[in-house]
């Protein structure tokens, strides 16, 4: 089985449809020989009994009705149908409608005559006789029915299996006629359908071919089905990649002339101490500077690290490690409280509140969520921390609604930002540790709340 699964995903749309036209065929094939025909031949074959019947109940009411006057019967009805009468006790045979039979089925027709006792038995007998086109002999059958005469004497009808056989042979044909013209205008009907879906998948392909080689590339499908949103979601991926690339280039270069400032910085200060100069006054004063732009320039990359850090874990399975949220804000606290001290810090903090994940990533999250309140808060930055939910909340400026849902996405940078990967960050550590984090308005400011 798993075989035939394997060999079916191998084949192209086009062979699958040759291979359901073929099923569907075969199947319908076996159906006529197994069902249909025997169906077709039992029906017909009781339909002539039941021709029999007809012929012989008038016959049979004018013999009881006028005894001895069986040779004044002429019956030209059906010309295919022998009626006869046979007499037990001397033997005799009239006919009363149809031609003479041979002595071979009249000796079986007469043998089933005297094994029958009151009503109508239907038989059957099968023999060989010369063909009509005189090359050998053909198998003939003939049906007949015997009813016992009040008088003791028996009608018997006979008729030819051949008219049967003709109508089995033109019914069958015409359904065998009508099974192929139906198979053909399937076929015809799935292979403009399975069209429909082979020139739009080419398109996509070719498309996504396009988008991978870096090429301009379009495409023209209008459908409403489930094609059609693939090709949506596709254009909508074109344009949010080609967005992001783009975003992507700026923050290189943003970073490229933030990384080489600190760098030249740097240089040129160690090359002047070297020497023996002391570029800001004096010797301790140069160092300083030169450690700023180092810190400066470890904060950056160390971002940069993590944010593709959290990427592979995202892959990784997820371990039952749990850090202590209070201690990790605290220590947050105990750095950033000093940036601006005209801000004031409300904690609503419960006790021994642990969050899954790795205390590292965990404060680097909460560093960008608070350094980014500091930004724009006004006078106050309020913390709430209770089971599995955290909200940083602060009184700056609210957030245009367009820009909520695209805060978090990465190289995107707000007004006043710096590199667009702090908030993509805190995105990336929620995400990769099963939490989920959302920016909302408040009525005087903007609340960042990280829940499970």
């Amino acid at each position: 089985m798993k075989r035939i699964r394997m060999w079916l995903r191998e084949l192209t749309l086009s062979q699958q449809l040759l291979l359901i036209i073929f099923l569907f065929f075969a199947f319908f094939i076996a159906f006529i020989f197994a069902f249909l025909e025997p169906a077709i031949s039992s029906f017909s074959e009781a339909e002539l009994y039941k021709i029999l019947h007809n012929a012989q109940t008038p016959l049979i009411t004018y013999i009881e009705d006028y005894p001895g006057q069986e040779t004044n019967i002429t019956d030209n009805r059906n010309t295919d149908i022998i009626n006869l009468v046979y007499d037990p006790e001397d033997e005799s045979i009239i006919y009363l409608s149809g031609k003479s039979i041979s002595s071979e089925l009249k000796s079986v027709v007469i043998s089933h005559a005297l094994d029958s006792k009151s009503g109508t038995y239907d038989y059957a007998y099968e023999t060989y006789a010369s063909s009509k086109s005189g090359t050998g002999e053909e198998k003939v059958k003939y049906l007949y029915c015997v009813t016992l005469l009040k008088d003791g004497r028996y009608i018997i009808s006979v008729m030819s299996d051949a008219y049967r056989s003709q109508f089995l042979t033109s019914l069958t044909n015409g359904v065998v006629v009508m099974n192929v013209l139906f198979v053909c205008t399937l076929f015809v009907l799935l292979l403009l359908w399975v069209g429909t879906l082979i020139f739009p998948l080419n398109q996509i392909k070719y498309y996504i071919i396009k988008i991978r080689n870096g090429e301009d590339a379009k495409i023209n499908v209008n459908r409403n089905d489930e094609i059609g949103d693939v090709v949506y979601a596709l254009e909508d991926m074109k344009d949010e990649l080609s967005r992001q690339n783009r975003e992507k280039q700026e923050m290189i270069q943003n970073i490229s002339h933030d990384l080489k400032t600190p760098i030249a910085t740097i240089k040129s200060y160690s090359e002047a101490i070297k020497d023996g100069i002391y570029p800001y006054e004096t010797l301790e004063k140069s160092v300083d500077v030169i450690i700023n732009h180092a810190n400066r320039l470890e904060k950056k990359v160390k971002s940069l690290i993590l944010f593709n850090k959290m990427g592979y874990l995202e892959y990784d399975e997820k371990s039952d490690e749990k850090c202590n949220m209070n201690e990790i804000i605290d220590e947050v606290l105990l750095s950033l409280k000093v940036v601006r001290n005209d801000v004031e810090f409300i904690t609503n903090c419960d006790d021994e509140v642990f969050f899954n994940g790795q205390s590292d990533p965990w404060q680097i999250t909460i560093e960008n969520l608070i350094d980014n309140a500091l930004r724009y808060a006004k006078s106050k930055i309020v913390i709430d921390l209770h089971d599995n939910e955290l909200k940083i909340s602060n009184d700056g400026i609210r957030i245009d609604e367009d820009k909520l849902t695209s805060l978090f996405k990465p190289y995107e940078t707000g007004e006043g930002g710096q590199f667009g990967l702090g908030l993509s960050i805190v995105h990336r550590v929620c995400h990769t540790f099963g939490y989920h984090v959302r920016a909302e308005n408040l009525k005087d400011g903007v609340c960042f709340r990280i829940w499970k």
